[in-house]
This record gives C-alpha cells, sequence and structure tokens, in this order.
C-alpha cells in the first residue's frame, strides 16, 4: 500500500488553509492550530518542517507567524511531500539515490518499469499545486489510447473542449 504519513497530511492541510486565506498573510501556529483542530504542539512541528524545506516563511516577535514562500501557483504537491517525507520513491531501487540498496538490483527483472512508474507518479503530482488544493478539484473520466474509460483529475486549465487531457 502507497500511503502518506500523517504528518504530511497534515502538512498538505496546513499549506492550503494558508493558500486558502488571501487576506491574512501572517498566520500564527495557534491560529492554524485551532482552524484544522489539530493540536498545537503537532501543528508546530510541522511547520518546522515546512519551514525548513523553505515552502514558509517566518516572523518573529507579536505579529509575527508564518507565510507562503512562494505563490501558491509555485508550489506542488510533489514538492509538499518530499520535504515533509523525503524522496517520492515507490520502491528502493525506484530513484538513483538508491542505488546499491538492493541485493536484487543487478538482476531484477522490473527494475526499470518501476523507475518508470516513479517518474509518472512524480510527474503527476508536479502537476498540482498548492493553487489547484485549494479549491475543489473535479473527477472526470477520459478514454485512453485504446479507448478504454480512466479516471483522472481535472485541472480545468489543462482539459480540451472535448473533455480529453492534452
Amino acid at each position: 500500500m502507497i500511503r502518506l504519513g500523517k504528518l504530511t497530511d497534515y502538512g498538505v492541510m496546513l499549506m492550503t488553509v494558508i493558500a486558502r486565506d488571501r487576506k491574512r498573510t501572517i498566520h500564527t501556529a495557534r491560529e492554524l492550530a485551532a482552524v484544522s483542530r489539530l493540536p498545537l504542539p503537532t501543528v508546530s512541528k510541522v511547520l518546522k518542517v515546512l519551514l525548513h524545506g523553505h515552502l514558509l516563511n517566518s516572523e518573529r516577535g507579536i505579529k509575527g507567524g508564518y507565510t507562503l514562500a512562494r505563490d501558491p501557483q509555485e508550489i506542488t504537491m510533489a514538492e509538499m511531500i518530499a520535504v515533509l517525507e523525503g524522496p517520492i520513491s515507490l520502491t528502493e531501487c525506484s530513484t538513483d539515490l538508491s542505488a546499491g540498496q538492493c541485493d536484487l538490483e543487478r538482476c531484477c527483472p522490473i527494475k526499470s518499469n518501476q523507475r518508470i512508474i516513479n517518474q509518472v507518479v512524480h510527474a503527476a503530482l508536479a502537476k498540482v499545486t498548492l493553487s489547484d488544493l485549494s479549491q475543489p478539484l473535479n473527477l472526470i473520466t477520459i478514454k485512453d489510447a485504446r479507448g478504454n474509460l480512466a479516471s483522472t483529475i481535472s485541472l480545468d486549465s489543462v482539459n480540451t473542449p472535448s473533455g480529453r487531457m492534452q
């Protein structure tokens, strides 16, 4: 099973809360804990990780808090996951960083395919931005090259008038 950790889920949620509230540029950990209904220590821990990952900026002082480091359209789901979880890798051999960690690497019949799958998953996550997550996504049905139905997430800017993804 492929599953993101709870802290990653919380981090993406907190980033989305910050991105949605365009009126307020600075958000305190206490405010974010109240809005998200998460414990303050958990929110503080996640915010520190996001800060060290250069996704947030912080300002000290009585009017201090956290702001997005970049525009929500420039922060991707892949980037948030990498900051919170580490490099996106479906298997130990899916990236060049993990070369030599598996005893079967030299003779593995699916190693190349695993890397391709990892690249496709990473590319899909890199297409979804924080700005996209700040609004409802639409699930549409499209046909693949063989004419079979395939579900996908619709980001309105990439759909053609026929409803097929480009």
